[in-house]
């Protein structure tokens, strides 16, 4: 029997991931420090925010010029920013709904991706239950979803989607330790060979109020311009996930196809086979 892992584009083992909150204009210079390294993120906004000036919110040409023209990703972080876990269910979707709609329409593009607002799904009250919001998530076919509430030091991928656990804020205490960590990461033996993701999370005008961009500069410089990560948004995380979920194996392990669009790579027992999508590989 054969162990058999997720290896990320080009056979990498390891892979980092950003997501921001809502949409200030903080986030244009995080954007430049994120570009400069080759990091790549999610911004999360509330539809009902862009443009505020009062607020300093991002406005449109921003989202475009800066977000999606850089190969970064926008998701949803509800309407009006509301805990789902706070509300009733049709008031939850109600506020994410309306956000999906309203970003999709504003920008023409599919808007699948999710951080939960305000304290999200740490608490919940008027009869509410994650299994609530999350079937009206899988209704609203939002394909993920960031949480909170811990520390995913492990790097694992979500086992739930809708309830993705990051790495860490940027103001962790822990923060340097897991770069580290994970910067010299060796699997220490054969079955635990598996992927590792990074994700870091936060808001920009928090460098802002704290004074403390260099930290953050910092972590990118730390995280970036490595040859051997894969760089990328949550959705793409996401998508690639998915797609290798797809491939079609035969009983023995010996044979598998790759029936989507994207061309994977697989780990076999130390050894990393790449299959181009409608391909079918022999193990040897």
């Amino acid at each position: 029997m054969r162990y058999i892992f997720l290896r990320f584009p080009e056979g990498r083992e390891r892979a980092v991931t950003l997501s921001y909150d809502d949409g200030l204009k903080s986030d244009l210079r995080l954007i430049e420090i994120m570009n400069k390294n080759g990091l790549k993120g999610t911004f999360n906004l509330c539809s009902s925010f862009i443009g505020d000036s009062v607020h300093d919110r991002l406005d449109r040409e921003d989202i475009e010029k800066h977000i999606l023209a850089n190969g970064h990703e926008i998701a949803v972080h509800g309407k009006f920013h509301r805990a789902g876990g706070k509300q009733r269910a049709v008031d939850g979707i109600r506020d994410i709904l309306d956000c999906r709609l309203e970003l999709e329409k504003m920008f023409g593009i599919i808007v699948r991706g999710m951080a939960y607002p305000d304290s999200g799904i740490l608490s919940f009250i008027n009869g509410n239950s994650f299994e609530t919001v999350r079937t009206y998530l899988k209704d609203l076919d939002i394909a993920y979803s960031r949480t909170l509430g811990g520390d995913n030091s492990g790097f694992e991928l979500p086992a739930d989607w809708l309830a993705w656990m990051p790495t860490a804020h940027h103001d962790n205490p822990d923060i340097d330790a897991y770069i580290t960590k994970f910067n010299d990461y060796k699997a220490s033996y054969i079955a635990n060979a598996t992927p590792k993701l990074f994700y870091l999370w936060g808001h920009s005008f928090e460098f802002d109020r704290n004074s403390n961009w260099e930290h953050m500069e910092d972590i990118c410089a730390r995280l970036g311009g490595q040859k051997d990560v894969w760089y990328a948004t949550n959705g793409e995380i996401y998508n690639y996930v998915q797609a290798f979920n797809s491939i079609v194996r035969s009983a023995d392990g010996s044979i598998m196809y790759n029936p989507t669009l994207i061309t994977l790579w697989v780990w076999v027992d130390c050894k990393i086979y790449k299959i181009e999508p409608g391909e079918t590989v022999r193990i040897e």
